[in-house]
């Protein structure tokens, strides 16, 4: 669109030049007197009166000066026949584009194809969010969000067509789900392509904890090595007991991954899942935490599994044990967390989710038995751009009629 702006200011220059150098110029190339003709100096015929400057014979315009004009002419008319068409493109092209209503900021490598694709309304911008969906909301069709953003219920009933809900992540919780069923709106996410990222950061955070690898970092650089001597002794990974709340697809990635430390694996879920033959299957999760010095949360979020690890659970994980959570915040209550990491009660965790992130409970920001991260476990460039894609298929195949990638409802 910015280039075709800066043509048509271009074209419409060329076009004025033009138009202003033809009116400046005689359209005949002859150099000889306007009064030079040879009628003029020739004697009358009898049946003639003499010519005269005032009155002088019609004479047709020459052939030279017939194509000069025609020739201005088009050359003028054609800037302006350029730039109207390229408005009338963009006119089109804007009525093709479906209506869309972003909800949350993307990086640019998604963002420009998106606003290619598709006529973007950006709800993360407007200053007066309200008054943007009273405006555009009658329009919107479909509306790309992220997992932790998703979609109210306000925000989907402001939209009366909308057809289509994509979501940039794994995560749909945020999305009102029953607001989609009611009117039949399509939900997507972008699974699969994030499920190894996260795994590794799992595994990262549970190895970094253990081993006390950021204060051991910040015993170097403070200068404690050379002051005070050895870092202090941390405890090991590799052949302890470890145990997935949600062997689902980046449970169960998490479970391999712990498999190449010769660890005593167990999982809990709503069934025994045959591809866990190897693991052993605990339906309870407190007792699945009695059993684990490591215990991870991958369960996908819901209503059902909102504080699933609770008081219970995490007074059973023990002073000895540590809970990783690269899930959701809602799967743990916080508060019991906090009290337990406070007393003592839990050995440590390591938290890549929090209830009101950014803005997490300063209390965690206290603790020296924490180790907190900013909710990136799916973020590499490489998973990040194939999430992006994955949003923009959704979107695409929905408006083409076909069937959907990764469908959630």
């Amino acid at each position: 669109m910015a280039s075709n702006a800066k043509t048509c200011a271009l074209l419409s220059k060329l076009s004025a030049a033009l138009a202003s150098f033809s009116l400046s110029r005689p359209l005949s190339t002859s150099s000889a007197p306007a009064d030079a003709s040879p009628l003029a100096s020739a004697s009358p015929m009898p049946w003639e009166e003499p010519v005269t400057r005032a009155r002088r014979p019609f004479r047709s315009k020459r052939p030279r000066d017939i194509a000069s004009s025609i020739f201005i002419s088009t050359i003028i008319a054609a800037p302006v026949y350029v730039i109207d068409n390229i408005r009338c493109q963009e006119r089109t092209q804007k009525m093709d584009k479906p209506p869309i209503l972003q909800i949350g900021p993307y990086p640019q490598w998604d963002q420009e194809p998106l606003d290619a694709t598709f006529q973007v309304h950006r709800y993360f911008e407007a200053a007066d969010k309200e008054k943007l969906l009273a405006e555009v909301g009658p329009s919107i069709r479909a509306i790309a969000t992220r997992g932790e953003l998703g979609a109210n219920r306000a925000v989907i009933e402001a939209c009366p067509k909308l057809e289509v809900i994509s979501v940039y992540g794994v995560g749909f919780d945020a999305v009102d789900l029953q607001a989609c069923r009611e009117r039949g709106i399509r939900v997507t996410n972008t699974p699969d392509v994030l499920t190894n990222d996260v795994a590794d950061l799992g595994i990262a955070m549970m190895l970094c904890q253990s081993r006390g690898m950021i204060g051991a970092e910040t015993w170097v650089r403070d200068g404690s090595w050379a002051q005070k001597g050895l870092y202090p002794l941390k405890r090991r990974v590799w052949g302890r007991r470890a145990g997935v709340l949600g062997l689902g697809r980046i449970g169960f990635e998490v479970a391999k991954r712990l498999k190449g430390f010769d660890m005593q694996i167990a999982y809990s879920d709503v069934e025994a899942k045959p591809y866990a033959s190897d693991m052993t299957f605990v339906a309870d999760p407190v007792e699945l935490a009695k059993q684990s010095d490591f215990l991870f949360v991958t369960l996908a979020a819901s209503a059902a599994t909102r504080h699933i690890v609770g008081h219970k659970v995490i007074e059973a994980l023990g002073p000895e044990g540590m809970l990783i959570n690269i899930s959701r915040a809602s799967n743990i209550d916080e508060e019991a967390l906090l009290g337990a990491l406070e007393t003592g009660k839990l050995g440590s965790a390591a938290l890549d989710v929090f209830e009101g992130e950014p803005k997490l409970n300063p209390r965690f920001l206290a603790l020296d038995n924490v180790l907190l991260q900013p909710h990136h476990a799916s973020g590499t460039i490489e998973t990040r751009k194939a999430m992006g894609q994955l949003v923009r298929d959704n979107l695409t195949a929905h408006f083409a009629g076909q069937a959907l990638p990764t469908p959630v409802l």
